[in-house]
């Protein structure tokens, strides 16, 4: 599947879409309205135009099991170009040519999403530090041609006001935000990373400096078909905006100890370290488990100008 996924990456060097007429801005759930009010102490940003497709598919590694953050990347390139009109893409392919939800554009979709994936450095997993790479990668077009792109990271980390900095970084355009699948660890207040997944913001509303923030995911790993239908990974399902609650926690993470492959001893047999962290728990009708909470770490930016 890893040599599928190359392949279709690498097919986008060859194929070319077919020229665009005028844009219908295929992407998000009907309806959506546009908000951009950062005025008061309340906030409430959606930005329309932002694609929901699906991570799971054929001809990506594992049927795209691990393609959150490349999908999730995908939807964030397509408000760019869709919306905005900026030439973004590899070689002669332009995201603004493809329309995931025509069945006919699924496979080019696919390489697209693979071709992120190659850039990001997929390994099994992706990271956002590599993710923003594939974003450079993906927009060096739209600088050929005189755009100025910008992007970055924010973290839950030592931020006083990480809901005010979620929705102005969304007012520039839809962003990338990974969440880690924590689960008990020993001790009180504990709790221990065991996966994550990457998720699309498309809409916020909350308060400046305030606990709980209310957004809108456009989320690659949540489609409603997913292992309902026979065809699902060979066909884009419906757009979602799915709803979610965000609250502030403090928490302790603890890490295990490593063991060292260099060493003769099983380091791995020492007690592990714990450290006190600020996260904000994901909760929402679609985000139920029994066995892990999702606590979200950080986000990815991006933003154009021409």
């Amino acid at each position: 599947m890893i040599r599928n996924a190359l392949l279709a990456a690498a097919a986008l060097t060859a194929i070319v879409a077919p020229a665009a007429n005028a844009d219908p801005i295929s992407g998000g759930p009907a309806p959506c309205v546009n908000a951009s009010d950062l005025t008061g102490p309340d906030f409430n940003v959606r930005k329309c135009g932002v694609s929901d497709v699906d991570q799971f598919r054929v001809n990506l590694d594992n049927n795209g099991n691990a393609y959150c953050g490349p999908t999730s990347l995908y939807n964030v390139l397509h408000y760019w170009a869709h919306v905005k009109g900026a030439p973004i893409g590899w070689g002669p392919t332009r995201v603004g040519d493809i329309d995931p939800q025509d069945q006919s554009d699924y496979d080019l979709n696919t390489a697209a999403i693979a071709k992120i994936g190659f850039d990001a450095k997929y390994n099994g997993a992706t990271n956002l530090t590599n993710l923003r790479t594939a974003w450079d990668n993906a927009t060096k077009p739209a600088r050929d041609a005189g755009w100025q792109t910008s992007r970055g990271v924010v973290s839950t980390l030592e931020n006083p006001d990480f809901a005010g900095e979620l929705a102005r970084k969304l007012n520039e355009g839809p962003l990338q935000l990974v969440y880690g699948r924590y689960k008990d660890a020993p001790g009180a207040y504990a709790l221990q990373r065991s996966g994550g997944h990457i998720v699309t913001v498309v809409s916020a509303t909350g308060s400046f400096g305030g606990n709980t923030i209310q957004l809108k995911l456009a989320d690659p790993g949540r489609a409603w078909d997913h292992n309902k239908t026979p065809d699902y990974l060979q066909t884009q399902s419906d757009y979602e905006a799915l709803d979610v609650t965000l609250t502030r926690r403090a928490f302790q993470q603890y890490s295990p100890a490593k063991d060292d492959e260099n060493t003769a001893e099983d380091e791995s047999m020492e007690p592990g370290t714990y450290k006190w962290v600020t996260r904000w728990e994901l909760t929402g009708p679609r985000y139920v488990s029994d066995t892990t909470r999702q606590m979200v770490e950080g986000f990815n930016w991006f933003d154009m100008a021409k």
